[in-house]
Order: C-alpha cells, then structure tokens, then sequence
C-alpha cells in the first residue's frame, strides 16, 4: 500500500517575518500544484470501473479535470 506525506506536514515552523517565510510559502504552494497536477492525470486515467469504486460519477471527474492547477 502506498501512503503519501501531507505538505502540511512538511512545514511546520512558523517564519520570524514575512520575507523569511516567503520562499517557504512558495515551495509549498508549488509542491501543491504539482499534486494536483499529478492526481488529475491520474484521475483521467481511470476507467469507468475504478470510478465507480472510488465512487466517482463521470460528471464529477469532468468538473474535477477542467479545473486549473492553481484551484
């Protein structure tokens, strides 16, 4: 079974400014695109079968795929 890490997790420590925190805040904001991006790839993969396991309807998954990766 595979687990993943939540980005939540990997940062946790709280900046001492607001510039010192920004490189931070930017890495994790682009490893959350990058998940979105990949799970949405994923997600389009998947055949009617494995839709309907995760419970899953075509029209969620269309609405789910058209989104932008910052959303």
């Amino acid at each position: 079974m595979e687990r993943t890490l939540s980005s939540d997790l990997l940062f946790e420590t709280k900046p001492t400014s607001v510039t010192s925190g920004l490189p931070l805040r930017m890495a994790a904001t682009l490893l959350l695109w990058q998940r979105r991006i990949v799970s949405r790839r994923q997600l389009a993969r998947l055949d009617a079968r494995l839709l309907a396991d995760a419970g899953i309807s075509e029209s969620q998954r269309h609405a789910e795929l058209k989104k932008p990766f910052w959303r």
